[in-house]
This record gives structure tokens, C-alpha cells and sequence, in this order.
């Protein structure tokens, strides 16, 4: 029964390899599969809406063809992968159609979103589907991608997803209950951790890898979090054999933000933890939870707030462990974030702290030719490139020592480009010999050496973006 007194949600579901099929026999884990559906259907219910990531086909294509172990051959894991991703959304599609719930799929490679209209297309096509009450089921189409246009693994896929459909909540449902200070398979005395507020911040060990049919593990998954999270989407780590824990974690996230009075003052703070107002039936358990950040700001919780005209019931019992992961108090715009996360690197465009601190502030410039510094690579106009920072004085002193040594010039150049940071990235104006011929230069002589000036910029204020931290 949908709520009317509150928003309703926009919630991306990853279920990775291990949540769906066994790791040994491949077989599907029906169980499970089954909650997942009767949670998320509840979730549909109450007014939600609700997008599944989906790992799995390669699984179920080894078991479908009765191969005991993944190949190494692409072509051979390409064609498995064809062969179950048809069983994998014929079981999601009668699994949901016990609960009459319609389902629909969407398999993506980095080139489907890579033009700018294609990307617009796919979240199109997400917003209609959830405007008609089906549930999106995406994939990465296995079947097509090479290293080349991979998304790496389905943990960023799901990222991509939820800033594409603009999503409240990413869930990364996992087989362990949350982030932990060390990994709890190895070390017993491992804390839990609820909150993350930043992600440069943590100092956790993550060297649990991924299943032996996946991709995945928990590095993926902070990665994850912090592509979601700085699209202004909440991160969510839980474990992924009791799905009702994304119904509860979010019930507890509602009561929670109202009991605040859902206030937008950040100078609020308060202990997430244990909260003293919950039923204290497991609070010995949970007394070692412990926050990155003992206090955190109220309206980072949630993105939404209830109507006061009626609050969300106050939940039974503290919620199931969990780490979230706090959105950014100021998300990227939808362009910036398929800049940054939707195309690939073509080539690298150095820049001085000079053209950085021009193109990064409030009222930035666009990126003119004298604060490049050089470029590596071959790539056209308007393409995608990675932007990095040098010290040109470094460079100019290096330089200056070593003149006449051409060797050692050039060790010490790629000395400084290699301790250079990669801050965000750019579509450029210009391909990568025209950019090497005017770098360094005024604009005014830019029609003078090339013969021509289509724009002023390397690349304009609108073509760049930067991950939040450099903002």
C-alpha cells in the first residue's frame, strides 16, 4: 500500500554473483532470489521505485552448458554469458510473475552511454519504465563488451545506474553485513563501521576479493560508493542473504530523519550508532558499531523528508547492521557526472596549479592554452581526456638543470608527470597535435600557428568535471 504522506523513493539494487548462484555448483539460489523478489515487490507496494543490477549470467550459462569452471578464453565466456543471460532474466521474470509484478531488461556497455545522447536515451527509458511500475533489471552485456568498453564490474555499473536514474539509495548487497575496520574472516576483534562520511578518509583493510564467478569485492564497492555518493546518492553495504534488511534500513533511515524534524541545518548533529529512542533488544551487538565520524549532520541521512502531517512508524528494533555511505552535500550536475563517469579516457592534457585553480573555482574559466603543460596520447576534438596536475616550476627548475642532457631531461619530465594528480576530466576543442602545438600559448595566437581557431579553450567550463573533493 503506497504511503501517500511520504516521498516515494528512487532505490538501485546490485546483487552480485554470489547473491544469486552457489559459488561451487553455479546452481541458482532459488531462496534467496525468492525474498529478494518479495522485498523489492513490497518495496513497489508502498510506492517506491526500484531498479535491480544484476550479476549472474556468466553462473548460470556454466551451469545451463555444464561447464564445471570459468575459461579464460574471451570469445568462450562471451558465448556462456549469452547463453545465461537468458536463463538468468527467464528466472527473474517467473519469479516476479508469482507477484504479478512486471519486469523489463536493459543490458549496457560503456559505449551505450559513452554519446551523450545515448545516455539521455537509457535514463529515459529508466524514468518510463519506473513511471509504469515495471522493475528495470540491468546487466552489463557480457555477450559484447571487451576491456575496452567494460564497466569493470557490475559495483559501478550500479553506480552509473543510480546517478543515471537519480536515484535516493544504491544498495550493494554483499555477503558480509557491512565495512569493517579489518577483515572479520581474519580477524575476529574487526569493529563494524555505520557510517562513512568520507571515503579518502577510511583506513579499513579490503582484501577480500570477489567470488570465483564474479568480478567484484569490497575495493569495487568503495569505489562504488564514492561514484554514487558523489551524484548525491546514499550508499548502502549489507549482507545479501536477508534482503527484508533493505526494507528495515530504510524504514529505521525515515523514523530517523523525523525524529530530527527533518531539518536542512547542518549544524545538527547527532550518534547514529545505537539510537536512544529504539528498542534496545540487541544494543550489547551493536554497542560496537562505531561511526568514521562520531557525529554526523541530520539532513545527510536522508535526501528526503516526510511530510510532518503524519511521521513513519516507529521501527520495532534497531536496524540490521549495515554501512552507509553519506551523499555529497553538493552533488554533481547529470552532465559533469557522465563526463567524469560515463566516457573514456582518450589521452592525458597536463595542466599547471595556475589553470587548475582557474578551472576549479566557484566562478571557474574554461581551460585556455597557457596553463597546459603537455599531453600524452592521440586523441580528436571532442573527445574525453584526463586532466592532471604538474608543478610546472618544478618541471621548469628540473629542466633548466638538465639542459643539454636529453636523456635526463626526459627521465626527470616523466618523473613529475608520473607524481601528477589526476583531478577530473575534460572534452577537448582541439585533437592532441593541435593542443601540443598551441600549449603554452596565448589564445590570440592560437589562428596565427594553427591557421584556424575554433574556440579559445582547450576545453569549455561546460566540458569539464571534477570529482567532488576538487571542487
Amino acid at each position: 500500500m503506497k504511503h501517500k504522506d511520504q516521498k516515494p523513493l528512487t532505490i538501485v539494487i546490485k546483487l552480485g554473483t554470489s547473491s544469486i548462484c552457489d559459488e561451487v555448483t553455479h546452481e541458482p539460489r532459488i531462496a534467496n532470489m525468492s525474498l529478494i523478489v518479495e522485498t523489492v515487490v513490497k518495496l513497489r507496494r508502498e510506492g517506491h521505485r526500484v531498479i535491480i543490477v544484476s550479476s549472474a549470467a556468466i553462473a548460470m550459462g556454466l551451469k545451463r552448458l555444464d561447464i564445471p569452471k570459468r575459461p579464460k578464453h574471451l570469445a568462450t565466456v562471451q558465448a556462456i554469458a549469452a547463453v545465461g543471460q537468458c536463463r538468468l532474466i527467464a528466472l527473474w521474470d517467473e519469479l516476479f510473475r508469482q507477484l504479478n509484478q512486471p519486469v523489463a531488461q536493459i543490458l549496457l556497455t560503456r559505449n551505450d552511454i559513452a554519446d551523450r545522447a545515448q545516455y539521455l536515451n537509457a535514463a529515459n527509458t529508466l524514468t518510463e519504465l519506473l513511471h509504469m511500475g515495471v522493475i528495470p533489471i540491468v546487466n552489463e552485456n557480457d555477450t559484447l563488451s571487451v576491456s575496452e568498453i567494460k564497466f569493470g564490474d557490475n559495483d559501478t555499473l550500479s553506480a552509473i545506474t543510480a546517478g543515471m536514474a537519480n536515484a535516493d539509495y544504491l544498495f550493494l548487497m554483499t555477503d558480509v553485513d557491512g565495512l569493517y575496520t579489518e577483515n572479520p574472516r581474519k580477524n575476529p576483534d574487526a569493529q563494524p563501521i555505520e557510517v562513512v562520511t568520507d571515503i579518502s578518509q577510511l583506513d579499513v583493510d579490503v582484501s577480500t576479493g570477489g567470488s570465483s564467478v564474479g568480478t567484484g569485492g569490497m575495493v569495487t564497492k568503495l569505489i562504488a560508493a564514492e561514484l554514487a555518493t558523489s551524484a548525491g546518492v546514499t550508499t548502502v553495504i549489507t549482507k545479501s542473504s536477508i534482503p527484508g534488511n533493505i526494507h528495515a534500513i530504510i524504514k529505521y533511515l525515515r523514523y530517523l530523519r523525523q525524529q530530527e524534524g527533518g531539518s536542512n541545518d547542518r549544524s545538527k548533529t547527532f550518534n547514529p550508532t545505537v539510537p536512544s529512542d529504539l528498542s534496545a533488544s540487541d544494543s550489547d551487538d551493536r554497542s560496537t558499531a562505531r561511526s568514521v565520524t562520531p557525529l554526523i549532520s541530520t539532513d545527510s541521512v536522508m535526501q528526503d523528508s516526510p511530510s510532518p502531517s503524519r511521521a513513519p512508524s516507529r521501527p520495532s528494533s534497531p536496524p540490521p547492521r549495515h554501512t552507509r555511505f553519506l551523499p555529497q552535500s553538493h552533488p554533481m550536475r547529470d552532465r559533469h557526472f557522465w563526463i567524469l563517469h560515463g566516457l573514456k579516457s582518450h589521452g592525458i592534457v597536463y595542466i599547471d596549479t595556475g589553470a587548475y585553480k582557474a578551472i576549479t573555482r566557484t566562478n571557474k574559466a574554461g581551460l585556455l592554452p597557457a596553463g597546459v603543460v603537455d599531453v600524452e596520447g592521440t586523441f580528436s576534438a571532442s573527445e574525453a581526456v584526463s586532466l592532471v596536475v604538474v608543478d610546472r616550476k618544478v618541471l621548469t627548475k628540473a629542466e633548466r638543470e638538465h639542459q643539454g642532457d636529453g636523456e635526463a631531461k626526459k627521465a626527470v619530465r616523466a618523473t613529475v608527470f608520473e607524481d601528477g594528480e589526476d583531478v577530473g576530466k575534460a572534452i577537448v576543442n582541439y585533437s592532441s597535435v593541435e593542443i601540443a602545438r598551441i600549449m603554452g600559448l596565448r589564445s590570440s595566437e592560437i589562428e596565427s600557428l594553427l591557421g584556424y581557431s575554433d574556440s579559445e579553450y582547450i576545453a569549455h567550463r561546460d566540458n569539464l568535471a571534477f570529482a567532488p573533493k576538487h571542487v
